[in-house]
Parts: C-alpha cells; sequence; structure tokens
C-alpha cells in the first residue's frame, strides 16, 4: 500500500523473500470487471492459469404483508416526537425487517423484543429485493436512478430505500483502511428517497473503523 515502495529496495526484498518462504499465503479472491464496451468474458482471460470460476449475483424477491412501518418526515432526519421518526430509528427498523424479525414486542417472544418505532403505519404490502454478490458502484448507481424514477409518476409509498452491506471480512473499508473485522465488520450505506425526490443517506461504520468520507 506504499506509494513510495521501490521494487529494487532491500526493504521490498525482505518482504517479498518473507511471504515467499516464511508464510506462504494462498486464499481465494473475489474479482469484478467493469470495463466499458469490453465484454466480461475477456476477464477470464487475464487469469486463465489459475481456478476461476464466474459467478452471477443471487437475487430474490419476496412480499411482505401488513408491515408495521416507522412514519417518516423528509426534513425531519432527527425525528420529531408524535409527527416522525428518526433516521437512527429507521435503520434499526429496516435491520429488523431484513432479517425477518417480529415487530410486535410479544412478551413469549425470546429472540426479539423489538418494536417499531413510533408514529408508525401498517402497509398492506411492501416489497423486499435483495442483491447477494460481489456489486460494483457502477452497478449500485444504476439501480439508484432506477429507484429515483420510481416516483417520476405520483405513487401511494411516501418513500423507499437502497441498502448496500459491504462484505463482513473485507480486508479494506472506507478511505481504504484496514476493516475492523475483528470489532464487529459492520460497514454500510444506506439511501432513503422520497416521493418529493427528497432523500437520506445514511452511513454507519464499527468501532474499529474510520468514519466514511
Amino acid at each position: 500500500m506504499d506509494l513510495s515502495f521501490n521494487l529494487d529496495s532491500k526493504k521490498y526484498g525482505r518482504i517479498s523473500w518473507s511471504f515467499r518462504e516464511k508464510k506462504p499465503l494462498k486464499f481465494d479472491f473475489l474479482l469484478a470487471w467493469h470495463h466499458p464496451g469490453v465484454e466480461e468474458s475477456t476477464m477470464m482471460s487475464y487469469f486463465s492459469n489459475y481456478g476461476i470460476q464466474e459467478h452471477q449475483p443471487k437475487v430474490a424477491v419476496s412480499t411482505v404483508a401488513d408491515l408495521q412501518c416507522p412514519v417518516l418526515q423528509p426534513g425531519e432526519p432527527r425525528g420529531r416526537p408524535e409527527v416522525a421518526c428518526s433516521a437512527g430509528e429507521l435503520l434499526d427498523w429496516l435491520g429488523a425487517v431484513f432479517t425477518n424479525a417480529e415487530l410486535n414486542n410479544e412478551p413469549n417472544n425470546f429472540i426479539s423484543t423489538y418494536c417499531c418505532p413510533q408514529p408508525s403505519t401498517v402497509l398492506a404490502k411492501a416489497y423486499l429485493c435483495t442483491i447477494t454478490g460481489f456489486i460494483l458502484p457502477e452497478k449500485i448507481c444504476l439501480l439508484l436512478e432506477q429507484l429515483c424514477r420510481y416516483f417520476d409518476e405520483p405513487k401511494l409509498a411516501p418513500w423507499l430505500t437502497l441498502s448496500v452491506q459491504g462484505f463482513a471480512d473485507s480486508p479494506v473499508s472506507w478511505r481504504e483502511n484496514e476493516h475492523g473485522f475483528q470489532k464487529g465488520g459492520d460497514h454500510l450505506y444506506n439511501f432513503v428517497i422520497f416521493n418529493n425526490q427528497d432523500y437520506w443517506l445514511q452511513m454507519a461504520v464499527g468501532a474499529n473503523d474510520d468514519c466514511p468520507p
């Protein structure tokens, strides 16, 4: 990672020798290819001497009926009692929805005592689409643009979200610094897009990571 690293220096030679002779390292990589105008299969030719397999992201779409949902106001990210929930409360609620946790705080539920923040409303139907894989930023920007266009025509939905979760065991996180995997592995961001085209951007990292840019 040192930009001033001299490949002819004794320091570089010593480190290279250590990796080769003292601590041989073997591990798998996930690689993603983004090169406009070039077929993705071209990447395979660069690594023809290695065991390489092509993977596609997994897409899962589900419908959640009668979902208790927090009330949000675009101009109230900190929330207001009896008017709107805060951005932090929304992030907790999204985590519960993504993990399929119960939201009613039943006294006999020993798995989760979480309940939807107030004020809330009940949605007759909500759609949850999960894409799992190594997703490039260019693809995420494309998804975000498509979601923004959802509100080009009047819709009953007051808002929608796009959440991006980084790999928990990624070696780097924000600002290309070492990722605090041993401290939890959290690094994510979430867009909340409102029907008036206002939006929130939420970012979260583990306690051992640098703050997002």
